[in-house]
């Protein structure tokens, strides 16, 4: 019932533009976005949205060197004008104005066109680099002043309750980057921090609040929570300095419920309608399903993802501008690296193409990858760069592999079969020939809308390591959730919080720091070790990241790969069963050539015969081959 009430307030917000408005004596514009541009951009076309009282029944006009109005757009909702600026290649930096007039009314503002810096931005992920994972309200609280506002939406601030924001921030995780870079990882993707001026929500019988960052009210606003937009700034300058990358996540296909524009939406198209609330099916069939109904295909895409999340029309070209040239302001503002696409999949996936070109025609390296979660290759392949003959033809670059993802939890948790077990985790990989490039995927074995990795494989620390080593060793680019590395545990049952839990170490009166040796247990730094073993080697070694992948099919439980390039060679040897085996290295000849020694990685060992390698019960080892 409450559900249904929060629709019925969303269509009043977001579907009826007030027939009843009445135009006031005075016009104003009080907003600007984008908040402001640059000159020497590739791009070099502005849409400027201008909202006020009255906005859009005021004439436009703007007089400066290299910058030219080429149209003002009027809309349904008086209170909106849309202005189409070019800005040629010999325009200065500086301060233009807007000038505004409607009889004897004429109205400036100012509009800032800034010169470029030459700091990092764009510069991309790629196999080299290992992404760390980050909710900011549960990772750490640098700065207590910031956990609530009595002016937000959602005033509250309690640890005690698992759906309430928490008060970690940019700060406090720009405290442990050391941790971060000692764990051997290279760029920290933070889930959303921009403005979630969300009130809390119904969601199964809990009112929570949106510290996950997916409901955003202002597209160019960070968080006053997450310490704003400086503390942004300062964050990754912070990173780059101590050589990490960082990745933002964005979100396209929705707003959150208090979104500004939709308390006085600029046009009924603005977002998607249904005669009665319509939520998405999260059925991902339809979309490349050739003999598929377009009205699931619609469902699919223009339902909403839930009431409290109304679902963008990137078909309208005033949305898709807005959504793009906020892409391209964050980049050039924050300087981020990488872009994480939130359900990529809902998205109207011309408009992606579209957003995602503008970004590689302006930053050629950053990486782009999207959430579409789906369990085949094919459909995985139809977001991403491919070579299956679909009438439609994506170019984003990656994506999120989540076939590779469940293909491991099901190589750890199934028993060795035919096409069970270690064989899910070789077959999912045998697929790779329809992505242009598999090397560009995130793969993962965790994150923040997943069971933690270590509960699904039953807490069992020997399948755990397998499993990491196999994330740091396969073709791709890994990617590690926080507090994996520290064995963090829990199913989303009851609810996702159960996986979003605080971080030890990281809030004040924390009774255990984990970010610290002295405070985690044996077993805790044993597991930070060997993550931190693997990651530096595969972060050393251009074979491990770079160089190509073969694999041999699986035989009895036993699972074989190599990684190598024109200098080095490294096999990855698996053993799932429950007991130690004698591995027959004769049929790898083909990549082992007549090497007869290897030097274990994970020890340090030296071995010095290999026609025989002992494999444990349930281990994976990694042995760099030498002559």
């Amino acid at each position: 019932m409450r559900t249904h009430l929060i629709y019925k307030l969303t269509l009043l917000i977001v579907l009826v533009v007030n027939s009843a408005f009445v135009l006031a004596q005075n016009a104003q514009i009080q907003r600007v976005n984008p908040t402001n541009w640059w000159v020497g951009m590739k791009r070099s076309t502005v849409q400027l949205l201008l909202y006020g009282p009255n906005a859009g029944t005021l004439t436009y006009s703007v007089n400066y060197p290299g910058v030219k109005l080429v149209k003002a757009h009027t809309v349904e909702n008086p209170n909106y004008a849309f202005l189409d600026l070019t800005i040629a290649p010999t325009t200065k930096p500086g301060t233009l104005q807007l000038v505004g007039k409607r009889g004897s009314q004429t109205l400036t503002k100012p509009f800032e066109l800034n010169a470029r810096d030459k700091s990092p931005k764009g510069q991309g992920v790629s196999a080299a680099d290992f992404i760390y994972l980050i909710m900011p309200d549960r990772f750490a609280n640098g700065d207590p002043s910031n956990d609530k506002f009595s002016d937000m939406a959602d005033p509250n601030a309690d640890r005690s309750n698992p759906f309430y924001r928490h008060g970690g921030d940019l700060a406090g995780a720009g405290q442990h980057l050391d941790y971060v870079k000692d764990l051997g990882a290279t760029a920290i993707w933070f889930t959303p921090v921009l403005e979630n001026d969300q009130p809390l929500t119904n969601e199964g019988g809990s009112m929570r609040s949106a510290y996950h960052g997916y409901g955003f009210t202002d597209h160019y606003a960070i968080d006053r929570r997450m310490g704003g937009n400086e503390a942004y700034k300062n964050f990754v300058k912070k990173a780059h300095t101590a050589g990490l990358k960082v990745v933002q996540d964005a979100v396209y296909n929705h707003v959150g419920i208090n979104h500004w524009f939709l308390k006085d939406i600029p046009m009924k198209s603005w977002v998607h309608q249904w005669p009665t609330y319509t939520n998405t099916s999260y059925k991902y069939q339809p979309i490349t399903d050739p003999h598929g109904a377009e009205s699931d295909r619609r469902v699919t895409t223009d339902g909403w993802f839930v009431p409290f999340l109304p679902d963008l029309n990137q078909s309208n070209p005033f949305v898709a501008n807005f959504l793009i040239q906020h892409a391209l302001w964050s980049v050039e503002t924050f300087g981020v690296d990488a872009w994480r696409v939130d359900t990529y999949m809902y998205n109207d996936q011309p408009f992606m193409n579209r957003c995602n070109q503008a970004l590689l025609d302006e930053y050629p390296k950053i990486h782009i990858f999207g959430e579409s979660w789906v369990d085949n290759v094919v459909d995985q392949a139809y977001y991403t760069r491919n070579k299956i003959d679909f009438p439609f033809k994506s170019n984003q670059p990656g994506g999120l592999d989540f076939v590779l993802y469940s293909s491991m939890l099901d190589a750890l948790k199934q028993k060795f079969s035919w096409s069970d077990g270690v064989n899910r985790f070789y077959q999912a990989l045998a697929q790779d020939a329809v992505y242009q490039d598999p090397t560009k995927l995130v793969t993962f074995l965790d994150n923040h809308d997943t069971d933690r990795y270590l509960s699904v494989i039953g807490e069992d620390f020997d399948k755990y390591k397998i499993g990491l080593t196999w994330l740091l060793t396969t073709r791709g680019i890994p990617s590690m959730y926080y507090g994996t590395e520290i064995l963090m545990k829990n199913f989303k049952s009851p609810s996702d919080a159960e996986v979003r839990k605080d971080f030890p170490g990281g809030f004040s009166g924390d009774k255990e720091n984990k970010f610290e040796t002295a405070g985690r247990t044996d077993r805790e730094n044993e597991a930070f070790l060997f993550v931190r073993k693997l990651a530096t080697y595969r972060r050393s070694n251009p074979a491990m990241h770079s160089g190509k992948l073969m694999q041999y099919l699986p035989q009895d439980g036993t699972y074989v790969y190599f990684r190598y390039d024109g200098t080095k060679t490294v096999m990855i040897a698996t053993n799932t069963n429950e007991k130690e085996i004698s591995l027959d290295t004769s049929r790898f000849v083909e990549r082992m050539n007549g090497v007869t020694a290897a030097k274990n990685v994970l020890t340090d060992e030296t071995i010095s015969d290999l026609k025989l390698i002992k494999l444990p019960a349930k281990t994976a080892l990694v042995l760099e081959l030498t002559k």
